[in-house]
């Protein structure tokens, strides 16, 4: 299975407010698409073992304390939502939003230019799909 499309499908439900995206496992982080995608959030290993054991335990004081890390940029935590969302904000780069299903986490970055509400609305409605299929 390609989860690349399930990339493609975020980025234009979110009115192309999305620049890079990627979808991790909940159980350890790994990247699920392929890391050559046009639009490909690279998380690193570490960075995706850290922020899927935070979803996984419902537990984000990790962040709170020294902040979200994607790509090697350190992002402001802002908050989480009901432990299923979480949101980053470093200015003069942009923003990162999460949202966890069952078994995956979709990542997203967009630039300082782009609203982060538009990406949340995307992230929402794939997240949702994956949830109701068993993701």
């Amino acid at each position: 299975m390609s989860w690349d499309g399930y990339l493609d499908n975020l980025c234009a439900q979110s009115q192309d407010h999305i620049v890079r995206c990627c979808i991790i496992s909940l159980d350890g982080g790994s990247v699920w698409n392929t890391p050559t995608h046009a639009k490909a959030l690279k998380i690193t290993p570490a960075e995706g073992a850290k922020i899927a054991k935070a979803f996984k335990d419902k537990n984000f004081s990790s962040f709170m304390a020294t902040g979200i890390h994607v790509e090697g940029q350190k992002f402001q935590f802002l908050r989480e939502v009901e432990g299923k969302v979480m949101l980053g904000k470093k200015k003069g780069l942009g923003f990162v939003s999460f949202q966890s299903s069952k078994q995956a986490i979709i990542c997203a970055f967009g630039s300082e230019d782009k609203q982060q509400g538009n990406a949340n609305k995307g992230l929402s409605v794939v997240g949702d799909y994956l949830e109701s299929v068993g993701y």
